[in-house]
């Protein structure tokens, strides 16, 4: 499977204002969680995730067979790390990598 962004995680410091805009533009959230709300738009995941430093901005994830191969790959191409992998659901987990120019390179994988 060739790598595909099929998720975005939106970090937002006021989930309740966050969630009146999204739901304007995406309508009702499938799940509407204090620590996570999230819209299906057409395939395509978007998530709130309520965050105090939203600084680093919004991250898409890459969908890839191999969470760990992966992000070796990337660290040894030069790529830093933002935060380390992570369980976030059974049999998911997440990180997130910097690029050269500290832009967001989000990981899915198991």
């Amino acid at each position: 499977m060739s790598p595909t962004i099929r998720s975005v995680v939106v970090p937002v410091t006021d989930l309740a204002a966050a969630k009146a805009i999204y739901t304007a533009l995406y309508g009702a959230p499938h799940t509407d969680q204090p620590y996570y709300v999230g819209y299906a738009a057409d395939g395509f995941e978007i998530s709130l995730a309520p965050q105090e430093d939203v600084a680093g901005g919004p991250v898409a994830y890459a969908d890839v067979d191999d969470l760990d191969a992966t992000r070796a790959a990337l660290l040894a191409a030069g790529a830093t790390e933002r935060s380390a992998p992570r369980e976030v659901a059974p049999g998911a987990r997440v990180c997130v990598l910097e690029d050269a120019d500290g832009n967001p390179v989000g990981l899915r994988g198991k």
